[in-house]
């Protein structure tokens, strides 16, 4: 019998997202606003413009990392803190926040 995969890791490199849909959703939209952005581009529009389309581009991408890294804490960290693992989990965490600065 195998174990159940939690929230989201079932191991370390294979994940159960379990917003999968919702994030899915998100990169669509996020890939047609990079499109747009780009259009802007060549099409010439006013620079601020493109800048403020492409700050809410990295706003949305950045709520997609917030949201994947809260599916490792309560999933795959949760679980190695209650394995035991915690100084691992901890490490991983803290060199992972180190990289999305």
């Amino acid at each position: 019998m195998t174990e159940p995969q939690h929230d989201c890791c079932h191991t370390p490199k294979s994940v159960v997202q379990p917003d999968k849909t919702a994030l899915l959703k998100r990169l669509a939209r996020l890939e047609g606003q990079v499109r747009g952005i780009a259009g802007m581009i060549e099409g010439d529009r006013y620079c601020v413009d493109v800048l403020t389309q492409i700050a809410a581009a990295r706003s949305a991408l950045d709520a997609v990392a917030q949201q994947l890294l809260e599916n490792h804490l309560k999933g795959c960290v949760a679980r190695a803190v209650n394995e035991g693992n915690s100084d691992e989990a901890i490490a991983e965490v803290m060199a992972l926040l180190k990289k999305m600065r």
